[in-house]
């Protein structure tokens, strides 16, 4: 008989064991997922308290929304955005950070869960949006739209964070590395940013 040996996943695969992060990347998932579970549930199994069931979801889309922002989005694919406001004049500008690609390698598995997650949670919110408008729940459809707001708000702002690491990559190396360049480009990205 011929001993079969079992090949490993290969890099990307989905699959949390692969992950360099697995408590990052499990408790983000559960996040993500609970606060659909909680609307779903809430609404057409468990209890028809809408009070209820709007307090325990909007706390769980609050900790995703924090735990996404500052948290799972730097350790599992190096990206982190905030709002600054400046106290003098009132102007708020965002700002976009990443991790330097030369001194951390970001690992497939944990970047596939990422953005798979970023982008198909609001996708399932705009579902049930359509549902509660569709079965005429419209006081559900107001949790629906803060949920959409929340996740809206992290999925675009990582999509140009992400962006912004690119370009920041492409600059920096085309300028050798010069803080000129990440200045430049941040300056550009941000002046864009707060004009849509």
């Amino acid at each position: 008989m011929e001993s079969q040996t079992q090949q490993p996943p290969a890099p990307g695969t989905l699959s949390w064991r692969l992950s360099s992060h697995p408590i990052t990347l499990l408790t983000f998932l559960t996040l993500r997922i609970s606060s659909l579970l909680t609307y779903l549930f809430g609404l057409h199994l468990l209890t028809s308290n809408f009070v209820l069931i709007f307090i325990i979801t909007i706390l769980l889309l609050a900790t995703d929304f924090y735990y996404l922002k500052n948290i799972a989005g730097r350790r599992l694919v190096g990206l982190r955005w905030w709002n600054e406001v400046d106290t003098s004049t009132g102007d708020s500008r965002w700002v976009f950070e990443s991790a330097d690609p030369e001194t951390r390698s970001i690992n497939a598995t944990d970047k596939r869960f990422f953005w798979i997650a970023l982008y198909v949670q609001p996708v399932l919110w705009v579902a049930l949006a359509i549902v509660a408008l569709v079965g005429l729940k419209f006081i559900w459809l107001t949790l629906v739209v803060i949920a959409l707001v929340l996740t809206i708000t992290n999925t675009l702002a990582f999509s140009r964070c992400d962006k912004f690491s690119q370009a920041t990559g492409f600059a920096s190396s085309a300028v050798y590395g010069s803080g000129l360049a990440r200045n430049l480009a941040g300056s550009v990205v941000s002046s864009w940013f707060n004009r849509r």
